[in-house]
């Protein structure tokens, strides 16, 4: 249809046979109500004599994209739990149903069994080390005379020994003696 058509009706300039055909054709056609709708924005916003016209302000596009992507991030992320779900029940069904599972756990239950028995086997022994720790009290404020003492037996006995930094009213000696098979005492005073 002719925009200018439109116009003149809508000024009232349109002569009435053509007029009483526009609004024939205005009720059964869909397309031709559209077009009308847009003349009539058009027509009310056109001021005084210039020919300008001004339309409604345009959405927040921005917005619209920001709701848009929302949607669409939500849409796939609902899709990729379905497909992750339906995906696990699909396995767990299969698995269930696999007629070696019993003889599949036998053999797992005996690799288990056997992994603990070998790191059993490699576990050393409680000591070792041939490290035996020996603990001597004594009262407050001698800690350090006894700890020289300990330390010139182990030197009178042909060892060595190494005094820590005193820890509140303890203080830890390692001393070291050859004479008694190379074995290692862990004192504390």
């Amino acid at each position: 249809m002719n925009p200018d058509k439109l116009f003149d009706y809508l000024d009232g300039r349109l002569p009435v046979a053509e007029r009483a055909a526009l609004e024939k054709r205005l009720i059964s056609d869909k397309q031709l109500q559209r077009e009308f709708a847009v003349a009539r924005q058009i027509y009310a916003g056109i001021h005084g004599d210039s020919r300008e016209v001004v339309l409604p302000p345009s959405p927040d596009v921005s917005g619209q994209g920001r709701t848009m992507a929302i949607r669409i991030g939500v849409a796939f992320m609902v899709l990729m739990f379905v497909n992750v779900g339906i995906g696990l029940w699909f396995i767990f069904r299969h698995e269930s149903k696999n007629p070696n599972r019993p003889l599949l756990e036998a053999q797992m239950r005996e690799q288990i069994a056997k992994s603990i028995e070998h790191a059993a086997m490699l576990t050393p022994a409680p000591n070792a080390l041939g490290v035996s720790e020996i603990t001597v009290p004594a009262e407050t404020g001698k800690v350090g005379a006894i700890a020289d003492q300990v330390v010139a037996i182990s030197s009178r006995l042909g060892g060595s020994a190494t005094k820590g930094l005193q820890d509140s009213n303890r203080l830890t000696i390692l001393i070291d003696v050859p004479a008694v098979g190379g074995l290692d005492f862990y004192f504390r005073v």
